[in-house]
Formats: structure tokens, C-alpha cells, sequence
């Protein structure tokens, strides 16, 4: 049976004070939409539309990649009136599935909890009990402790304002009971809109039964409306990850003070200090250690690896036994072998460092192959880029470049040899040979130094 999911995310959202669509503000790097719509999609059979209004260009644009249609709401008249435009596109014999681009914690397993309640031919209607229900509608139940009504809360009498059952609008129905139902939604309310929750009473009048789940916590359920409310979810959300990577055999000094931005792999004995992000997809092995204030993006780190403080490291991976850093920069392409060791202020793309090699300090190695139990001196560069075109820079096993150098490619260093401090190497240099290329020193006697004019 096909699922139709409506996702909700026409709002303007003004209270964010943005003129970014709310949906797009990102919970953990993230737009929250980008969540919604990730944990839709675990959904069997599952067709996606987004209705979109305010900014609607911009929606467009950063949901191009995914698939799913778009649905314009022209003028925003209320949540009833927002999925009725979606129904042209919708399977009347499936189950539509009503969620929220500002509610992006929701679990793909509580959405098909309701979704199975719907292919039953009943309402399935997502509520959660909160200590504090102020702003949101209330459950009504019958003596029988059924749900025959949601009143929203400018609506709601003194007595229904004391009920903390409330709606989180997140509801799964049988598609051909919906198109029967939105038609006949009416705007007579304090908010002069079609609300959705309307259907509800209709449901029970016509003695279809509807049925309530409730999400495994109330952050599951809870909307952004605000910045100060985004920033709760992304500490709520922060601490889940958190507690996660530590289950899993990382030991983290401050949980409060780790970001995960994706996905993060961890085997035993892994140690995390404070102020790291982890962005994309991230492997760390058994024995890692990730000192303060690095960023891990799109990377694996192999066993006993120490990666040290202030590092960025991104699409590389590091072997096993590697030192790198503090303030070190691994950028897309590099690939350090067992025992490699980049240092501080060093900066690498697309390089490959064998076993055992060395760059300790000061240098960019870009576009370069090095070899094993090589050591870069102090200052070293690979010229790989002559304004054009990128070239490669070749370096054997057991080389030794001399502080200050700069290698000119493409060109190729052979195993065993030694450039001199100082050279700017711009030809081949063979197997165990020594190149040296600067310009000869001068000293010159009775030189007089320069004074200030008077």
C-alpha cells in the first residue's frame, strides 16, 4: 500500500528573525527538513511532498538532490487548508502521513507505528503528555477514554486548558477518509483557519476509530519556533550523540562539549577531549586519541592514533600509529600510512605519506607521493600549481629534504637522496644523490649600513 507523506513546511517562521526559511535552520549541520525527510524515507513505498510557501525558491534550492514533489501553498490558511493542497498528487486508496519540516526528531519507527494504525483503516494520531502544555491543543477523550476531539488552545475552555495530553499534529489517515474530510473544514475559530485537527471530531462522529501513539520522549515531538528553541534541540540532540559514541567505547572528558554533525564510528578504548566536531561520515579505531578543538570531517582514523590539538582533518585517512599535528591541516586526498607523522602548522592535500615518513613543521605538501621512512624539513613546499594546471611531486623512500626547500613539479626525488636547505628543486634528482641549489653566499667587507636620514 502506498504511503503519501505531506511534510509541512510552508511557514514563514518569524520569531526566527531570518530571512532563511525556518525548515532550513539546522539542527547538527543539518536543515531540519533534511531530517524529516531522512527518517521518511525509511518508510516502505513511501512518495514525498514538501509544501512549501514562504521562500519557497530557496526550499527548492536546497532540496533539488532529493526526491520528491513540491507543492506551493500560495496563501497560508492553516494547516488543513497546507495538505489539502498536496491531495491532487496523493494515492486515494493509500495512507497519507502528515508531518513537520520544523519537527525534526521524529523517529522513522514512531512514523510507521502510525502508519500501520492507518492501514487498519483507523486514525492514527501521535500525542505526548507534557507538564507545561501551554500553546499547544488538547486531547479530548470520552468517558470511554476516547479521543473525539482536539481543541486548540485559544479555543479551549477553562477545563479543557487543565488536560496535558496534547497534539503534536503528526497524524497517519486512510487517504480516501482525508479527501472526504478537508473539504468540509471550516475557518470559524479564533485563528480564522482550516485546522487540521478538525478532522478529528469528524473521525469520531463517523465512528472511526482513532487510535494515539506516543513518542519515546517529548524531544521527539517538539517544534522550532524560535532560535532559543533550536538551540535546546541541538544540546538535547548533542547529548543523545554523545552518549552514544560513549556506550560504544569512547571515552569523551566533557559530553557536553562534543558536536556530531553525522556519523561517527567508534571501536573500544577511544579517548575525545573537548571542543571536538565530527562532520559527515567518521571512522575512529581502537585506541584513538582526539586532543581539544579538532575538526574531523568525511575521515578514518586508525588504530592508536593520536590526533592532536587544534587539528582540521578532512576526506583522508589516517593509518594506524600516526602522530598528527597540533594545528595540522589534512585536506581531501591525503592518505597517511603506519607510523606517518605531520606536525605542526603543516598542511596536506591530495598526499600520500608513506610508512614511517616524517614532516614535521611548517610545510604544505600538496599533489605529492612520499615514500617510507622519509623526513620533509621545516618550511618544505611541493609547487604543485604553476597557475594552470596541478602536477605531481614524486619522493622515494628514505629521503631527506632539507629545511626551506621547495620542490618545483613535477618532479621526482629518488630513494636515498638528500636536497640541501634552502634549494629550489626544479630536475629530477636520481637515487642517492645530493642536490643542492641556491644561490652561492657573499660576504662582502667594509659594507656600510644604512642610517636614518636626519
Amino acid at each position: 500500500m502506498t504511503t503519501d507523506i505531506v511534510i509541512l513546511a510552508a511557514g514563514q517562521g518569524s520569531r526566527m528573525k531570518s530571512s532563511l526559511p525556518k525548515v532550513l535552520h539546522a539542527v547538527a549541520g543539518k536543515p531540519m527538513v533534511k531530517h524529516v525527510l531522512d527518517q521518511a524515507r525509511h518508510i516502505d513505498e513511501a512518495k514525498l511532498h514538501v509544501v512549501i510557501g514562504h521562500g519557497a525558491e530557496l526550499l527548492e534550492k536546497a532540496l533539488s538532490e532529493e526526491q520528491l514533489m513540491f507543492v506551493l501553498q500560495e496563501e497560508q490558511l492553516g494547516t488543513g487548508h497546507a495538505v489539502a493542497q498536496a491531495l491532487p498528487n496523493v494515492d486515494p486508496e493509500g495512507i497519507t502521513l502528515i508531518l513537520y519540516g520544523d519537527v525534526p526528531l521524529t523517529r522513522s519507527e514512531t512514523m510507521q507505528q502510525l502508519v500501520s494504525i492507518a492501514a487498519q483503516g483507523n486514525l492514527g494520531l501521535l500525542t505526548v503528555h507534557l507538564q507545561n502544555p501551554s500553546g499547544y491543543g488538547r486531547i479530548i477523550r470520552n468517558q470511554d477514554n476516547h479521543v473525539v476531539a482536539i481543541v486548540e488552545q485559544k479555543d479551549a475552555s477553562d477545563e479543557q486548558l487543565k488536560v496535558t495530553e496534547v497534539n503534536t499534529g503528526i497524524m497517519a489517515v486512510p487517504t480516501g477518509l482525508l479527501l472526504a474530510w478537508l473539504p468540509e473544514l471550516s475557518s470559524n475559530n479564533a485563528q480564522g483557519e482550516y485546522y487540521l485537527t478538525d478532522i478529528i471530531a469528524m473521525a469520531a462522529d463517523q465512528g472511526v476509530f482513532i487510535e494515539t501513539q506516543h513518542p519515546g520522549c517529548e524531544q521527539e515531538v517538539q517544534g522550532v519556533n524560535n532560535r532559543v528553541q533550536l538551540a535546546e534541540l541541538e544540546r538535547w540532540y548533542q547529548l543523545q550523540q554523545a552518549q552514544t559514541l560513549m556506550l560504544d567505547g569512547a571515552t569523551l572528558a566533557d559530553p557536553a562539549r562534543v558536536d556530531v554533525r553525522g556519523k561517527v564510528t567508534v571501536a573500544g578504548d577511544v579517548v575525545i577531549d573537548v571542543n571536538v566536531v565530527f562532520e559527515g561520515n567518521v571512522v575512529l579505531e581502537r585506541g584513538v586519541i582526539i586532543e581539544p578543538n579538532c575538526i574531523i570531517k568525511n575521515s578514518v582514523i586508525g588504530e592508536n592514533t593520536r590526533i592532536k590539538a587544534n587539528t582540521m582533518i578532512e576526506d583522508a585517512d589516517i593509518g594506524s600509529d600516526c602522530d598528527v599535528g597540533p594545528f595540522a591541516r589534512i585536506r581531501p586526498g591525503t592518505q597517511l600510512a603506519t607510523g606517518a607523522k605531520v606536525g605542526n602548522f603543516v598542511e596536506t592535500k591530495k598526499a600520500i605519506i608513506g610508512e614511517g615518513s616524517k614532516i614535521n613543521h611548517l610545510s604544505y605538501v600538496g599533489d605529492a607521493i612520499i615514500g617510507k621512512n622519509t623526513n620533509i624539513g621545516a618550511g618544505t613546499i611541493t609547487c604543485n600549481y604553476d597557475g594552470v594546471n596541478k602536477s605531481l611531486t614524486q619522493i622515494g623512500d628514505q629521503v631527506f629534504i632539507g629545511s626551506n626547500s621547495a620542490l618545483v613539479a613535477p618532479v621526482k626525488i629518488g630513494s636515498g637522496a638528500t636536497v640541501g636547505a634552502g634549494s629550489t628543486i626544479t630536475k629530477e634528482v636520481a637515487e642517492s644523490q645530493l642536490a643542492v641549489a641556491r644561490v652561492k653566499q657573499t660576504n662582502l667587507s667594509n659594507w656600510q649600513r644604512p642610517v636614518k636620514k636626519s
